[in-house]
């Protein structure tokens, strides 16, 4: 795990951990904006510096806050750096409740697929619900 001055913690990102190495380093800064780590306005660290941390290329990291600021995340002002955007823990959240949602929805299917019924399916979500929380709770 890498801790940057400004809050930031990124870490591992490895080649043999699931997704490109681009869009690991994506999902841990959506991650830190979402726990609210990362306020508006925060600088991220430059291209140079977060690759030589990361051990990754320049190009990873470009491209991966290329992602970010396409999703709306992040900004880029030329010669001073790249910025979380103001809305971006709204963006984030959003984006990740949709990915639930489609969880949710893919679950379901597979419930319908294995012949379950919707009560039954609503009882296995309240004792996974259930578990989790004991679970956090620990």
């Amino acid at each position: 795990m890498v801790e940057f001055s400004n809050g930031l913690r990124i870490g591992p990102v490895s080649a043999a951990a699931p997704g490109p190495l681009y869009k690991q380093i994506v999902d841990a800064i959506k991650r830190e904006v979402a726990a609210d780590r990362l306020a508006a306005g925060s600088a991220l660290p430059s291209y140079r510096v977060l690759a030589e941390e990361l051990l990754v290329s320049l190009i990873t990291v470009k491209r991966a806050y290329e992602e970010l600021e396409r999703d709306g995340v992040t900004f880029s002002r030329q010669g001073l750096g790249t910025f979380i955007a103001a809305h971006a823990n709204d963006r984030t959240r959003a984006s990740r409740r949709s990915a639930v949602r489609n969880a949710l929805r893919a679950a379901v299917c597979a419930g319908q697929e294995a012949g379950l019924t919707s009560r039954e399916m609503l009882k296995m979500m309240r004792e996974e619900l259930h578990l989790l929380s004991s679970t956090i709770d620990d």
